[in-house]
């Protein structure tokens, strides 16, 4: 089993409290992912962000989410073997959990270097695969918490505050 946690700076103290406390969500979006289903890929974080957006979210944080959300999202479709998405929203931020059915992440560190892949050919032709999957995520969020056993299932936990 292997763990990763990246904070924003200024973040760590407030994320650590929220994992902690985790009350319901105001919102709470569910989705499930098919294994390679590239026709649907991106419909759950497009479903996120427009109810984001219908909250009024500011939309340079709308962007940084959406941009986060979407990448986890595809590397859930090209990676995984299915998985499930859950988008809670709380008044001050922003959760989404992307739970999929492995195979997990061998080495995580090597995983958040731009340009590192794994991808296979059929995913490469698609147009993805270029290594800056778990790079844009990191850039783009304040929270990521990444828990994966090799052989096995990942979590990718992201957060995003409003202000």
């Amino acid at each position: 089993m292997a763990e990763y946690w990246f904070y924003r700076e200024g973040y760590e103290e407030q994320a650590r409290e929220h994992f902690k406390t985790l009350p319901d969500p105001a919102i709470k979006l569910e989705f499930s992912i098919g294994e390679r289903d590239f026709v649907n890929a991106g419909n759950a974080s497009s479903q996120i962000k427009m109810a984001l957006k219908r909250l009024g979210v500011d939309s340079a944080i709308l962007r940084r989410i959406a941009i986060a959300a979407y990448e986890a999202e595809i590397n859930e479709t090209a990676h995984a073997r299915g998985g499930d998405i859950t988008g809670n929203i709380y008044p001050e931020y922003v959760l989404i959990r992307f739970y999929d059915k492995g195979p997990g992440i061998d080495d995580i560190e090597q995983s958040m270097i731009p340009g590192f892949s794994t991808a296979d050919d059929q995913v490469r032709e698609m147009g993805f695969g270029a290594g800056l999957g778990l790079p844009n995520i990191k850039k783009n969020v304040d929270v990521l918490h990444i828990d994966s056993v090799t052989g096995g299932r990942t979590l990718v936990e992201i957060i995003v505050y409003f202000s």
